[in-house]
């Protein structure tokens, strides 16, 4: 009698399978906004933090992302299941079990709020916990699958970073951190629903609220302008209280004007509809690409003036 190996036609989770469980690509969005607050608190309290306690607090607002994410996962593997978009990650195609990934997701928590906790202060450690709170619980468990407005009340959890990144180095949270969650929060509704109206059949399929499924395109286009309307101004709020100097405001104003001019062109277009015309949706897909771009260069040239000593104040250069 011969031992015969154990055939299985479950995938064989790998490492990759784990990453993707954290959501990467949101995770580096995330971490990048935290270590903007952090510079830009810097250089404008004058309160430094030890470069190793900066790097620590950074990772744990990583670890944070990624434990939100995998959290994500774990309950909305039932709807990743049925979109064919998100039907390969590792849950739904049997890579990863449930129960592996809440496991991962809780850890993770843990230990990223003890480690903000260590390496800064009770407040950042604390809004770190309740911003993996807001994402894992109050976004993906109940406003999700409960109302079209779901992205806008739960784009808080993502404008949460730089005020983490600014409390780990003063300890506070003063206006200047909070414009920096306000430009977020306001940027989440133009950004995700630029997608929502090129996948909302998925959504549909799938039974999520989305406003394009509840509401329909035309509707969740003219959302997008009035969302844009309100950010490209807002983006240029840190000039005016001198946490953005010139550099930021040349950045911000030229970028928020090529923003108001996509979301304009998607709000008069047919983008989501059923006859769409193929331009329309590659107009919306070319605003939801340049809104990542957005964000990332005003938040990068934030950290350039701060990290550099290049931050002129627009009202000097003016005199």
């Amino acid at each position: 009698m011969t031992d015969q190996p154990i055939s299985s036609d479950l995938p064989v989770a790998t490492a990759g399978d784990y990453v993707q469980l954290l959501k990467p690509r949101i995770m580096m969005l995330v971490v990048f906004t935290a270590a903007a607050g952090l510079v830009a608190a810097q250089g404008m309290s004058g309160v430094t933090i030890h470069p190793l306690m900066g790097a620590i607090a950074i990772l744990a607002v990583a670890l944070g992302s990624g434990a939100a994410g995998a959290i994500n996962m774990w309950y909305d593997a039932d709807i990743d299941a049925v979109m064919s978009r998100t039907s390969t990650r590792p849950i739904p195609s049997g890579a990863v079990p449930k129960e592996e990934a809440l496991a991962m997701g809780l850890i993770m928590s843990a230990a990223s709020v003890l480690l903000m906790w260590l390496a800064s202060n009770t407040l950042a450690a604390a809004l770190l916990a309740f911003s993996i709170v807001y994402y894992g619980v109050i976004y993906t468990m109940w406003l999700k699958r409960a109302t079209p407005q779901n992205i806008v009340i739960g784009g808080g959890a993502g404008a949460f970073p730089p005020v983490i990144g600014w409390a780990a180095v003063t300890g506070n949270t003063p206006l200047d951190a909070w414009l920096l969650f306000a430009i977020i929060f306001m940027w989440t509704p133009p950004h995700f629903w630029a997608l929502s109206l090129l996948a909302h059949k998925e959504y549909e399929k799938a039974g999520v609220p989305m406003l394009p499924v509840t509401h329909g395109a035309r509707a969740t286009r003219r959302q997008v302008l009035a969302y844009t309307l309100v950010l490209a101004p807002l983006g240029l709020a840190p000039v005016l209280t001198g946490l953005g100097g010139t550099i930021y405001a040349l950045t911000a104003g030229l970028l928020g004007l090529v923003f108001l001019a996509l979301s304009g062109r998607v709000a008069f277009s047919t983008a989501g509809e059923r006859d769409a015309l193929p331009r329309d949706n590659r107009a919306a897909a070319k605003l939801f690409a340049f809104s990542i771009l957005y964000l990332f260069l005003i938040f990068a040239a934030l950290m350039l003036e701060h990290a550099t000593g290049w931050h002129w104040p627009v009202s000097e250069v003016t005199r």
